[in-house]
């Protein structure tokens, strides 16, 4: 260990843009899990997802496109399109005290601005399915198909 610390300044000399690299991707990284730490989203697995549906009874949100909701969602989930998500909604916001989960197909959609729009208009317990309902059924969970 002592040798190495010894050669790790000529190591950084011979090789400054690796090494530059991979100051500027410790950092990005850092920044990232300081980022979600203090989030006001929260990601979850499947499992995490599954774990929550047994224990709070969250209410399940699919932006997904309605033919991708049709061939297959996340038992329970009501779709809703999201040029038609409103968080200010008189039904919506009935459940401001409950867990809160969106979803989409992939988990690159519109997950992230839907869960940013819920924050803002005073939801509590916000959180997001990451990889979307792709990554639910590859988890080999149950999925619905059909409009329910």
């Amino acid at each position: 260990m002592n040798d190495f610390l010894h050669k790790l300044p000529e190591f950084i000399g011979n090789h400054v843009a690796l090494a530059a690299l991979f100051a500027i991707l410790l950092v990005a990284l850092i920044a990232m899990q300081i980022a979600e730490l203090f989030s006001k989203t929260k990601a979850l697995t499947p499992a995490g997802l599954t774990l929550l549906i047994n224990r709070e009874n969250p209410l399940l949100i699919d932006l997904s496109a309605y033919a991708d909701f049709e061939k297959m969602h996340v038992p329970g989930a009501k779709h809703v399109a999201m040029s038609q998500f409103d968080p200010e909604n008189k039904d919506l916001a009935k459940a401001k005290e409950l867990p809160v989960v969106v979803m989409d197909k992939d988990g690159r959609g519109n997950s992230l601005k839907a869960a940013q729009r819920l924050v803002k208009a005073g939801f509590g317990k916000v959180h997001m399915l990451s990889g979307g309902v792709l990554a639910w059924h590859a988890a080999q969970l149950p999925v619905a198909k059909g409009s329910k």
